[in-house]
């Protein structure tokens, strides 16, 4: 039983529990009385929280899609600065990263399903790779206001976040690898299938 206060494993079971919470849910279900599950897309996060409360209820729309958002990036990363903090190694800070993403993505609280890992992912990615996120996060928010569509613009900025990655790091510090960057690049876009179709068949929604 000693593994299970081994360090690196109780950051590995926080960062996975922690990230698992579903607050775009909590969210509009507390404040609005709207299960985003059933409603819109049927996704979790701050997208489909803004479509849906736009209609549901639109004087709480902008407020919690901007808290799910920000609680959405700050439930992994918070887990890696605390890593950081207790002197964990590169290894173990990518794998918190890929643990809050998978949490996110297949949540055991919503029977392993989740959101699309973008807000959890570029908020890990952020602490650990600041200069590539803060690009990705500038190409998506430009995207996003060219385009209107969310799920375009989020892969775009994950184009431009593994780009700019690689440019500036053959290796990923401390690694030696670039796997877990692009494990976490893979679940958003495997979580991205469904948008990606609808893309194809132009039936993909805009966000006014």
């Amino acid at each position: 039983m000693d593994f299970l206060f081994n360090q690196n494993i109780l950051l590995y079971i926080t960062a996975y529990l922690l990230s698992s919470i579903p607050f775009g849910f909590i969210l509009a279900k507390f404040f609005a009385g709207v299960d985003v599950r059933k409603e819109g897309s049927g996704n979790i996060g701050a997208t489909n929280v803004l479509r849906v409360l736009k209609e549901k209820a639109p004087h709480l729309a902008k407020k919690l899609t901007i808290i799910t958002f920000a609680l959405d990036a700050v439930k992994g990363a918070i887990v890696v600065l605390i890593a950081m903090l207790l002197g964990a190694e590169p290894a173990v800070l990518w794998t918190i990263a890929v643990l809050s993403v998978i949490g996110h993505c297949f949540s055991p609280f919503l029977g392993f399903e989740g959101g699309k890992g973008v807000a959890t992912g570029f908020g890990v990615l952020l602490v650990l790779l600041p200069i590539p996120s803060i690009i990705a996060i500038a190409t998506w928010l430009i995207a996003g206001k060219v385009l209107k569509i969310s799920s375009l613009s989020s892969l775009i900025g994950l184009v431009a976040l593994i780009i700019s990655a690689y440019s500036m790091y053959p290796t990923l510090p401390g690694i030696n690898a670039h796997a877990p960057m692009m494990i976490i690049a893979f679940i958003i876009f495997y979580k991205h299938i469904p948008n990606i179709a609808r893309l194809i068949k132009q039936e993909e929604t805009k966000v006014v």
